[in-house]
């Protein structure tokens, strides 16, 4: 019976693999003749040309993506509970073996018709597949059954049932294979170094948040292993499926911890069909900037205030000096007194009209010299020259050109980049201490470094807020930039004129075709050019890991997201950042200000640990209740055969995991001073043997990954072996969160390498 219903399946996703093979080739051959239209030498033509054929291009890295495990699972419903006119019951076929006649609705990975455009496969997203994940027997949810189905590439190699109906038990066909077999075989697999999706395993629990809505801000609270970074990743590509029209354009950012995590997550997504998802940590927000360095501790904690909001503000500000006394000027060999009181009118004029420093710089420029060629016309009647008020352009012209006008007034005024101007906040202490009257030497002492020095992951919020008071350091661009908002709306218009020639409608929509139509015919993504603009503001910001987040990265963060459409994942029993915060209230005030109603945020927790098997969880919490972490209880569904052991060198860590000959990736986690002495130890008394080591998110695919706590947030391994748990919980005041990540993160098996006493609760 089994083998018959595993052949019946077998051979009902191969005419699934063959319809998606076909597609493929359909546009595959559309591009071909895309790319062959003789659009002749105008440039809108062959913009609207290359936009189809990333159409095109970009529907063919769908169909492939989704080739592994493109159909898992199949929904039983009753015939009269199917509403016979939608999409969904087109993809099902009756049961002829049942006592009360079924139909099956197959769940795959993306949505697929048959040439007569009858739905054969339903997307994982749409309303009618949100049986699979939610009904149960007690809640049906109309459904009978559901099945797992199980495959190794594009073979189905085996089928789980769990039956809802009790009346099918009762079937002669019912393979009765009840239980979460699919879900315990994903937990026990092995590791690769990436990511993989949940989509054919997700819990009901976690369905319902993948599935609220996209308003407001939401807030998934829950321990390790509960799945918050698959929720939040198979969330964004709900969001961008069932809202479409208002993602495509403006996408959707994911803010991740660290390079390491973007690295482990990448894959998700494209599995799942989407491909225009911006990742980027927190040091990648400010484009041109990479930074992966953190600060020291104190160090941090001082630059994620939202007081350094404040003192960029007034160091911006203060670049707007008016001189302490009169200057002399010499311009075409006539001397002018620019007075004080000059510079003081004009920068009071350029400052009313609320623009940015950069910005207002040309109302300053533009009124000083006004005032200035007025009086130089003054000076040159009295002197009796023959001259009026129709010489004033001509005097203004001269004055710009002049260096000693220059001079003057780029001291007055200088326009500024925010690189330099947080460069030199830090580079000099006396323009500093005149900027914190308030702080202690020891607080300005924490700022100071050489101007050379890089940018450090702090740091891209404050260059972000001196963006922000600074605006476009050249002008031209931003006029430029301007016009080219303008130029778009025209070009909405020819967009839609566009698809209807082609005849193309319900591809594309005018919106995302006028993207393209640029006289050098733009070919970048939303997702490429949302990560190149500062200023692009995204439809929905998912931020993994938030409590991590110090009030101005926040304030970072709500930039990129001005709708407040937010789904924010995290623990805050895992905080380890200096800057971060204890709750989420306070963490959210820089989000939403300091009147958090209930109705502006929502919280939902996970409570069922899938990840970290219950021998290591129930000891990671002891150790995190010992030191008062406001930890989040779940329960682990699974428990591993092997205990916890504790070793006393790393070295001995690795061989003993090694000598199990069970594969999968293995992490060792330590503190960062000692990240070169694991790697040269492990180096030594491996490289001989073939195993590979690696530091980062270079790691990951190596043998053994070397990470430091703070990278290892959001991953998991097979095998983790913690170096110094005790050095760990020391090294800052946020240490027992640092260990609570570092100890979470098996799936199987957890060593402590420890020469004195472990931290207290172990």
């Amino acid at each position: 019976m089994v083998d018959r219903e595993l052949q019946r399946e077998q051979q009902y996703v191969a005419n699934l693999y063959a319809r998606l093979d076909a597609l493929q080739r359909e546009a595959e051959q559309q591009l071909v003749a895309v790319r062959r239209l003789d659009v002749g030498g105008n440039h809108q033509s062959r913009s609207e040309r290359d936009t189809f054929a990333r159409l095109y291009e970009d529907r063919i890295v769908q169909l492939r993506e989704v080739d592994d495990r493109l159909a898992f699972g199949r929904l039983e419903v009753a015939a009269d509970s199917s509403d016979s006119d939608s999409a969904s019951d087109s993809s099902s076929s009756s049961s002829s073996d049942s006592t009360d006649a079924s139909v099956y609705r197959y769940i795959g990975r993306l949505g697929l018709r048959d040439e007569n455009l009858q739905p054969i496969l339903l997307d994982w997203r749409v309303p009618q597949a949100s049986a699979f994940y939610q009904a149960t027997a007690a809640t049906p949810l109309g459904a009978r059954a559901r099945r797992h189905l199980l495959s190794k590439g594009r073979d189905i190699v085996r089928i789980e049932d769990e039956i809802l109906d009790a009346a099918l038990l009762e079937c002669d066909s019912a393979t009765q294979h009840q239980g979460e077999g699919a879900l315990l075989a994903a937990l026990t697999a092995q590791r690769t170094g990436h990511m993989s999706d949940i989509v054919s395993t997700i819990q009901a629990e976690q369905d319902r948040i993948i599935r609220s809505d996209l308003k407001g801000v939401l807030v998934v609270q829950g321990g390790p292993g509960t799945g918050k970074t698959a929720v939040a990743l198979h969330r964004a590509a709900y969001l961008l499926y069932t809202h479409r029209d208002r993602l495509k354009n403006s996408g959707v950012l994911i803010v991740g911890p660290s390079e390491s995590f973007l690295h482990y997550i990448e894959a998700v997504l494209p599995s799942l069909g989407e491909t225009g998802v911006v990742l980027a940590s927190v040091g990648q927000l400010y484009p041109g900037i990479e930074a992966t360095r953190e600060d020291a501790p104190a160090v941090a904690a001082i630059k994620g205030q939202t007081s350094m909001a404040r003192l960029v503000q007034r160091a911006v500000r203060s670049r707007q000096r008016v001189p302490a006394s009169a200057q002399v000027l010499v311009v075409n060999g006539d001397r002018l007194t620019l007075k004080p009181q000059l510079i003081e009118t004009a920068i009071h004029r350029a400052r009313a009209g609320g623009k940015p420093h950069n910005e207002a710089r040309v109302t300053f420029v533009k009124n000083a010299l006004a005032a200035l060629s007025r009086e130089w016309l003054a000076q040159l009647k009295d002197q009796g020259r023959s001259m009026d008020d129709t010489d004033l352009p001509m005097l203004r012209e001269d004055l710009r050109l002049a260096d000693d006008v220059r001079v003057a007034l780029n001291t007055a005024w200088l326009p500024l980049t925010p690189e330099k101007l947080v460069q030199d906040l830090y580079a000099r202490p006396q323009w500093l201490a005149q900027l914190t009257p308030t702080w202690t030497p020891a607080q300005r002492a924490l700022l100071h470094r050489p101007r050379d020095a890089e940018f450090t992951i702090s740091d891209v919020p404050l260059l972000d807020e001196a963006a922000e008071h600074l605006g476009e350091y050249n002008v031209v661009d931003a006029a430029q930039k301007r016009e080219q908002k303008e130029q778009r709306k025209r070009d909405v218009e020819n967009a839609e004129l566009a698809i209807s020639n082609m005849e193309v409608k319900g591809l594309v929509n005018a919106k995302a075709l006028a993207d393209n139509f640029a006289e050098l015919g733009d070919r970048a993504t939303t997702a490429e050019r949302a990560a190149l603009d500062r200023t692009w503001t995204y439809g929905h910001v998912v931020v993994d890991e938030a409590q991590e987040l110090s009030p101005m990265q926040w304030r970072l963060v709500l930039r990129r997201g001005p709708l407040r459409s937010f789904t924010i994942v995290g623990d805050i029993a895992q905080a380890a950042s200096a800057a971060a915060a204890s709750n989420w209230r306070d963490a959210l005030e820089p989000l939403l200000g300091s009147s958090l109603e209930a109705s502006r945020w929502r919280l939902e927790e996970l409570t069922v640990n899938y990840r970290t098997p219950s021998q290591i969880a129930s000891a990671a919490e002891s150790m995190a209740l010992a030191h008062d972490l406001p930890i989040t209880p779940a329960r682990s569904v699974r428990a591993s055969e092997w205990p916890i052991e504790t070793l006393t060198d790393v070295v001995s860590a690795v061989r003993r995991e090694r000598s199990l000959g069970l594969g999968g990736t293995v992490a060792v986690i330590v503190l960062e001073h000692f990240l070169a002495g694991v790697v040269g130890s492990l180096g030594a008394a491996f490289g001989s043997l073939g195993v590979s080591v690696g530091v980062g998110a270079a790691g990951l695919l190596k043998d053994v990954a070397v990470l430091t706590p703070q990278d290892s947030k959001g991953l998991e391994f097979d095998a983790v072996i913690v170096v110094d748990p005790a050095g760990i919980v020391a090294a800052s005041s946020r240490g027992a969160g640092a260990l609570y990540v570092a100890m979470t993160r098996p799936t199987q098996r957890l060593y402590l390498v420890a020469t004195g006493e472990l931290p207290a609760g172990l």
